[in-house]
């Protein structure tokens, strides 16, 4: 892993209630590299991303953000350090517009590394949200609204983005399409957190590869690593 962390997730034990979803799970980002997280159902893929943005406070355990601690920020002020998260399941704003929902998401950067994301940058990587700007964010496609969800994280200009299963429900040729543009912003130097259940999307554009196993991190490796070791994944992840 890189030396420069990104993200840190350190030893958490998380909780809903009092299930124990997380249990001592501990990894990290490097700075402008693509981490793949995988697992079943189940496993805690997205209670790590809740509690890297706030979400969701470990009981035990840290969150950092380029070697900050944020244990304790709400999710607004975890933004305002750079995090920003697609959600599971899209989660935009259905009764504003399209350009209504990258408005109001919309914060100015707080470093100069990269060139800040603006409504017609947006519009340049995802031409069809520029063609339906004034229509009213319920009336798009699956495709199109993934691409608006991750417009909007994008206007926050963070240097962290999580991406809980962005290819989830949509149709092959608009997963390719949003696979592109996460490879783009990987190109751009951003650092990424890919949450997917297709492992075959994240080995092709993952740097990192971490599979968690009902809480615990059962595996830390590469794509290339994990081909060369042939690692059985269909112990961790069913079938693949």
């Amino acid at each position: 892993m890189a030396t420069s962390a990104a993200l840190s997730l350190r030893n958490i034990d998380a909780y809903y209630s009092d299930s124990h979803v997380l249990q001592d799970v501990s990894f990290e980002l490097g700075e402008a590299r693509m981490l793949g997280l995988l697992g079943r159902n189940g496993a805690g893929k997205s209670t790590c991303m809740h509690v890297a943005m706030g979400l969701l406070p470990p009981r035990h355990g840290e969150v950092l953000v380029f070697g900050t601690p944020v244990g304790g920020m709400s999710p607004e002020m975890i933004a305002r350090r750079g995090v920003a998260l697609v959600p599971q399941g899209r989660r935009i704003f259905k009764s504003l517009t399209v350009r209504e929902n990258l408005v109001v998401a919309a914060r100015k950067p707080d470093n100069g590394k990269h060139a800040p994301w603006t409504i017609e940058t947006i519009f340049a990587m995802f031409p069809r949200l520029r063609e339906r700007h004034s229509q009213i964010a319920a009336h798009l496609s699956g495709g199109e609204q993934q691409m608006l969800a991750i417009g909007r994280a994008l206007m926050g200009n963070p240097r962290v983005l999580l991406m809980d299963e962005p290819s989830e429900g949509l149709a092959p040729q608009i997963v390719a399409e949003v696979m592109t543009t996460i490879r783009k912003l990987k190109e751009s130097g951003l650092s990424i957190v890919l949450v997917e259940q297709n492992p075959k999307l994240v080995f092709d554009v993952a740097d990192d590869i971490v599979i968690l196993n009902t809480g615990r991190v059962a595996v830390v490796s590469t794509p290339a690593e994990l081909n060369k070791d042939g690692v059985d994944l269909r112990q961790h992840l069913g079938v693949f």
